[in-house]
């Protein structure tokens, strides 16, 4: 007995500790969800590769290098419990499988019941996917989708390696149809997610911005189609809110970031390790009008210290990801 109080005391004692230093980005701890609400979330997870041999992926893309460590699993799951997101897009997921054997593994008692997981055509094997309570009803992508034009001559400096090939989209976006149920037979809300990941590159902008341009005109068509579908473009864009990439979304389709005006210089908003805005939700008139005023946040995680490099600097302890999760809450309720 004395033995078990011992190390509730322990546990307790390491757990005030970890509360008690606040992230270098983010919020310490998430808002309460208002009752009523849900939490729409998006993440990238850092190679959420399972341990299970690939053949097809080989060489400096084998994926048996990339396997997400057990404590580093371990963290995830840790933040996802303190996220308590009822829908989360994913980035950097290895496949179904390996999303599946995480979740069975790591999230039981969460509710997680829903997955989609679609290889994106992606030669790094990592694909965009959806952990949801609420029934995931329909799951798409667009491997090798044209996207106009062709490689420039020069990356930067340097030859371009694709100089005049089709530029195609690097990772396709996963859109999900999520079917919220409504109170007393009411009809279910129903939510679109274009799940993205952009490009990575510093000087990937103009394949970036070619991705932008036709994801949101996809995006158009189906709010020509049906004005009232709420729609969410939400994951990793590789790019500022202020780049064009990015910007294409307002332009283009109409789409809102779900922080409105952001501060210069507010460290909360902040989403990846090197200092910078690249993860976002942006979101269309209709679903807009479900958003919960000042419910978008940033939660915080341990990070590396500014500046570090990550090929020579071990992470820190409770290391989960280079990315922070980013969330809204919203009212599911058509309005």
């Amino acid at each position: 007995m004395m033995r078990r109080v011992l190390a509730s005391v322990l546990v307790f004692g390491m757990s005030s500790v970890a509360a008690a230093e606040a992230p270098r980005l983010g919020r310490a701890e998430p808002p309460a969800k208002r009752e009523g609400s849900i939490r729409l979330a998006t993440y990238n997870v850092l190679n959420l590769f399972d341990g299970h041999d690939d053949p097809t992926l080989t060489g400096d893309r084998d994926d048996m290098r990339s396997v997400k460590p057990e404590q580093e699993k371990a963290a995830l799951a840790e933040a996802l419990q303190r996220l308590d997101a009822d829908i989360v897009a994913l980035q950097e997921v290895e496949s179904l499988q390996a999303l599946v054997e995480f979740r069975n593994e790591h999230l039981q008692g969460l509710g997680y019941d829903y997955v989609a997981s679609i290889d994106a055509g992606d030669d790094r094997g990592i694909e965009q996917a959806a952990l949801s309570r609420f029934p995931i009803t329909q799951a798409t992508v667009f491997p090798s989708m044209p996207l106009g034009g062709v490689h420039p001559e020069k990356y930067g400096n340097e030859a371009n390696w694709l100089a005049g090939e089709p530029i195609e989209c690097r990772r396709s976006p996963l859109v999900v149809v999520v079917s919220v149920p409504g109170d007393e037979g009411a009809a279910p809300y129903e939510l679109t997610l274009f799940v993205v990941h952009h490009k990575s590159g510093r000087y990937s902008d103009y394949w970036r911005e070619r991705e932008s341009a036709r994801f949101a005109a996809i995006v158009q068509e189906m709010q020509e189609a049906d004005p009232a579908r709420n729609i969410a473009v939400l994951g990793d864009f590789n790019a500022l809110p202020t780049d064009a990439s990015v910007r294409t979304y307002a332009d283009a389709a109409g789409l809102m970031d779900v922080f409105g005006e952001r501060s210069p210089g507010d460290t909360t908003l902040l989403t990846h390790e090197s200092d910078r805005v690249i993860d976002m939700i942006w979101v269309n008139g209709a679903l807009a009008k479900e958003l919960i005023p000042g419910s978008a946040f940033v939660m915080g995680t341990p990070m590396r210290a500014k500046g570090a490099d990550w090929r020579t600097v071990p992470p820190p302890a409770g290391y989960a990801s280079d990315h922070l999760p980013v969330a809204v809450d919203l009212t599911p309720v058509d309005r």
